[in-house]
């Protein structure tokens, strides 16, 4: 559960965070950074995973969000993207077009629309962290897992039914992924990536999470035996390799 995540994340950063308070030109950046990682980019992730019958094309299209977070840059932040690089982000959305044309995919294709939305929002939330680059990640990464945890609480109230009830429901399996991607992934992975915002702008470091399909469709294959088409290799290959590219333009 994306609430309970976003809990073991806050709970783990409190004692670093204090309860400090920013100064008030950071409120609604951070606030937009929380509401966009802590919960709208968890909420388009699981729904995606939920309605998607195969993995792959999914973590392939996450990988909208680095040309979403470079045109984002260059619009708030203005980061100059030079005409190599909006060729580069146009042929990016082209892979994950033709991925939608695969014949295997004709039921998935509401999962490739949902994790569009997910990556437009994870790839605003690195944006935002620009903005917030003068704060201690602890804090910034504090407060959205306050936020993402009340919003992905009372959502999962709303939706889902009895909250405490689907808590007592889950298994050690699952807890244990859910401390892995709390720990792991969100602290670990993601706090280092807001990190480097802090030194570099965003179009030179958020490419580098074009390596995430790379280990990604691998496991999926371990995992769950899921051989990608022709065509999802295709239009992957083309997502990936314009990033690539994307990521080596000055």
């Amino acid at each position: 559960m994306g609430s309970l995540r976003m809990l073991i994340v806050f709970l783990c950063l409190l004692p670093f965070w204090r309860f400090e308070i920013p100064d008030k030109k950071y409120w609604f950046p951070l606030f937009c950074f929380s509401l966009s990682m802590g919960f709208l980019a968890n909420v388009f992730m699981t729904i995606s995973l939920n309605k998607a019958n195969i993995v792959s094309p999914i973590i392939i299209g996450s990988q909208l969000a680095i040309p979403f977070a470079i045109l984002l840059s260059s619009f708030f932040l203005k980061e100059k993207v030079s005409i190599k690089q909006w060729a580069f982000i146009i042929i990016s959305f082209f892979g994950i077009f033709l991925i939608g044309f695969d014949p295997l995919l004709k039921n998935e294709l509401i999962a490739l629309l949902l994790i569009t939305f997910m990556a437009f929002f994870y790839g605003a939330a690195q944006v935002f962290s620009r903005y917030l680059k003068d704060l201690k990640v602890t804090l910034t990464n504090a407060y959205m897992g306050l936020v993402g945890f009340i919003f992905l609480f009372f959502s999962s109230v709303i939706f889902e039914g009895n909250f405490f009830q689907n808590i007592n429901s889950i298994s050690i399996k699952s807890w244990l992924l859910i401390l892995h991607a709390g720990i792991f992934v969100s602290i670990g992975a993601h706090m280092s990536m807001f990190y480097l915002y802090k030194i570099y702008p965003v179009k030179k470091v958020f490419p580098f999470y074009a390596l995430f399909p790379i280990f990604g469709v691998f496991q999926t294959f371990l995992v769950f035996y899921e051989i990608p088409t022709l065509i999802t290799f295709l239009g992957g290959g083309i997502v990936i390799v314009s990033i690539y590219l994307l990521n080596k333009q000055e």
